[in-house]
């Protein structure tokens, strides 16, 4: 007899967060060169995979959408405008020189960095806002 699944473990696919954006080749663009994120699946006829879905390992991938299209999940509720944090993405790497690249390419890409590197307690981080507001800290232990 095959053991039914924990609560809250999921094996099905990867875990799927979606960030609104304003121009999805723009935020193509900035998320594979400055997170270095694989594309998922086919490009569209503008180049870019429909739906926008980029890698950022096996276990997690992050879905860019046009405003408009959240309205498809979330109904009626509004979609937060830029500039409002409603929780911080962090993605890990191995090295401070990891963060310190990171933190680079995000500023020669156009974000805004909001948080230079710096070391903590807890490891090196340094934290920026994507082009559409969208918060992440980039942290080495």
């Amino acid at each position: 007899m095959e053991t039914p699944p924990t609560p809250g473990r999921h094996s099905t696919g990867p875990v799927i967060v979606a960030l609104t954006i304003q121009d999805r080749v723009r935020s193509f663009r900035f998320f594979q060169e400055v997170l270095d994120l694989e594309p998922v699946g086919e490009p569209a006829d503008d180049g870019v995979p429909e739906p926008l879905v980029l890698a950022v390992n096996d276990a997690v991938h992050v879905m860019l959408i046009p405003p408009g299209g959240f309205g498809y999940v979330i109904g009626a509720r509004p979609v937060a405008e830029p500039g409002v944090t409603e929780c911080i993405l962090t993605l890990p790497v191995s090295t401070a020189a990891e963060v310190d690249a990171v933190l680079e390419r995000a500023r020669a890409a156009g974000a805004e960095v909001v948080a230079e590197p710096s070391r903590f307690p807890w490891g090196h981080q340094g934290t920026f806002a994507d082009l559409d507001g969208h918060v992440w800290a980039v942290a080495s232990a």
